[in-house]
């Protein structure tokens, strides 16, 4: 499952934010297949005991982290759960809702309610890992549509993936996670803070062998959309150097940073976190799962395959520590610094392209990090 660099040449990146009339910032990498195309030819896995579980394809999960998902499916089915997904484009809305447009939002709520009814109708649970959409799901659907059965239905039966594998997989256990990823630090997304709670999280990882401290570091900054609209850039950095960055700048390199927001992974990724990459719960446990090959960020420094971030095509050179935006600015690697995607799966090549020549392109074998 390549994924598309060519976005992240300087060209490409600098039109397409001009274009879109968003503030400097990186251009998101787009996988080659989303998790929904993935999941479409994924063989089942396990005896599926205890029943079927929805997970939910979040746009962000779908579209720009599938790994996520992958992951997700991993567990889900070694904890015993059959897994299925959507097959169709559905959203929960929430684009449109914090951008006022309710009208939208509230046709592109009814129509993934009614795809999932039938679900939820017959009991079944939708596990959802993107917070901000689950949010949605437990608490803004049914305050657009109070009256609405369905609604109600899909309110009651959202959970999120600790709960899931704490509050509904009687007896289940989960991987316990090597030392080396025994330390963790957690930060937890606002819609979880105000809507979901972490409660059931702390208590998977407790059982996982992890040391789990949840940083008071309140919001990271991006806030969905703000942090990406023009002349909100300092405001958003500003909010993250307040507590989050300093404290990961001043942590141990080995030490996992959970972040199962989207906005969080972001703002973690492109600003000066001192090397560090935001990892979902997900990609945490299913690392620790028999067989698995360890990639997820913060197992192990260079398990992974290096973000985007100044380079020479095949090198092994790691994470800039000074963050995306700030290298763009500081950095001596010069303009010919390659782009390395990011979160390249394990059953594929990422690839490497020149910044300042979209015509040079390298496939890079995730294990070595080299062509």
């Amino acid at each position: 499952m390549p994924y598309d660099g060519i976005a992240h040449t300087a060209p490409v990146s600098k039109a397409a934010v001009a274009v879109a009339g968003v503030a400097d910032r990186e251009v998101p990498l787009v996988p080659g297949r989303t998790l929904q195309q993935w999941f479409g030819g994924h063989e089942p896995r396990g005896d599926g005991r205890r029943g079927t579980v929805l997970l939910w394809p979040d746009t962000f999960t779908n579209h720009f982290h599938p790994h996520i998902g992958r992951a997700a499916v991993a567990l889900l089915e070694h904890a015993g759960w059959r897994v299925e997904l959507p097959t169709e484009a559905l959203c929960c809305g929430l684009t449109w809702i914090s951008t006022g447009q309710l009208g939208i939002a509230e046709r592109v709520l009814t129509r993934t309610v009614r795809r999932l009814a039938g679900h939820v109708r017959a009991g079944g649970l939708v596990v959802a890992l993107e917070p901000s959409c689950t949010a949605v799901f437990r608490s803004g659907a049914a305050e657009m549509f109070p009256g609405d059965r369905d609604v109600r239905r899909l309110h009651e039966k959202t959970v999120t993936l600790a709960e899931l594998l704490t509050e509904h997989s009687p007896g289940y256990e989960p991987p316990r996670v090597p030392e080396r990823s025994a330390r963790a630090l957690a930060q937890v997304h606002c819609h979880q803070h105000a809507v979901l709670g972490w409660d059931a999280d702390r208590e998977l990882l407790r059982r996982a062998g992890v040391d789990a401290e949840r940083l008071e570091a309140g919001c990271c900054g991006l806030a969905g959309n703000f942090g990406f609209e023009r002349g909100h850039l300092d405001v958003s950095e500003a909010c993250a150097e307040r507590a989050l960055l300093p404290r990961l700048r001043a942590e141990d390199e080995a030490t996992v940073v959970l972040a199962d927001g989207f906005s969080c992974r972001t703002q973690i990724h492109e600003l000066d976190s001192g090397g560090h990459e935001g990892v979902h719960l997900a990609e945490l446990l299913a690392s620790a799962l028999p067989g698995a090959p360890g990639r997820a960020y913060g197992v192990a420094p260079g398990a992974r395959p290096a973000p985007p971030g100044p380079a020479g095509p095949g090198s092994r050179a790691g994470r800039c520590r000074a963050g995306r935006r700030r290298c763009r600015r500081r950095c001596r690697a010069g303009p010919r610094a390659a782009t390395l995607s990011r979160h390249a799966p394990s059953d594929g090549l990422y690839t490497v392209v020149e910044s300042g020549n979209t015509g040079a392109a390298t496939n890079v074998d995730p294990e070595t990090h080299h062509a």
